[in-house]
């Protein structure tokens, strides 16, 4: 078994919008929806740095 087999796969954004068609409303919606999903990812990536240095703390006594 390969150790990449272990590994969740990783989430892949949808087709790419077709951002010609959008009015400028529309585009600083796309924008801020964008933003808030940034936001989250960023809160994830810090709550999993913050469980992994518990981790790592706890198993190197």
């Amino acid at each position: 078994m390969d150790s990449d087999d272990l590994e969740p796969k990783r989430p892949t954004l949808g087709a790419p919008k077709d951002l010609d068609v959008m009015s400028i409303e529309a585009l600083g919606d796309y924008i801020t929806e964008l933003e808030a999903e940034i936001a989250r990812v960023r809160g994830m990536i810090t709550s999993k740095e913050a469980a992994r240095g518990a981790a790592d703390a706890f198993f190197k006594k």
